[in-house]
């Protein structure tokens, strides 16, 4: 998770978080053209609620590539952390979404899962040379 494949100076976390910022906008127009504007918002904050997702992950792998001297017990602490501060990060902004922002669930949660698949692709395309 904190050593991936280096490719173009980036992690695979890194070229995930980039992925879904660049799928981002792409979602909202199409969720907008299919079922309308309402549609549009939601999967667009359901692409960015997993993006804030990846990014703190991506936070966390650049704080522990800056510290070579933190030893395996110190790092499995921080992945256990990272962990925790996601689903906290996660069930907190679909809290947003869903309770006050009133976003229609179905293209939100649609939206997460669709960014979520960036994930599939990164592992996919790390193997390929």
């Amino acid at each position: 998770m904190f050593t991936g494949l280096r490719r173009i100076g980036i992690s695979g976390t890194q070229r995930v978080a980039l992925a879904q910022a660049g799928f981002a906008p792409i979602a909202a127009l199409t969720g907008w053209v299919l079922a309308g504007f309402g549609a549009g918002l939601a999967v667009l904050y359901g692409v960015l609620v997993a993006l804030a997702v990846s990014t703190v992950l991506v936070w966390r792998e650049r704080q522990s590539m800056r510290h070579p001297e933190w030893d395996q017990h110190r790092l499995f602490k921080v992945f256990i952390r990272v962990g925790v501060e996601r689903l906290v990060l996660l069930t907190g902004l679909l809290v947003v979404g869903l309770g006050v922002l009133k976003l229609a669930p179905l293209p939100m949660l649609l939206g997460l899962v669709l960014a979520q698949f960036a994930w599939l692709a990164a592992a996919m395309g790390g193997n390929n040379k």
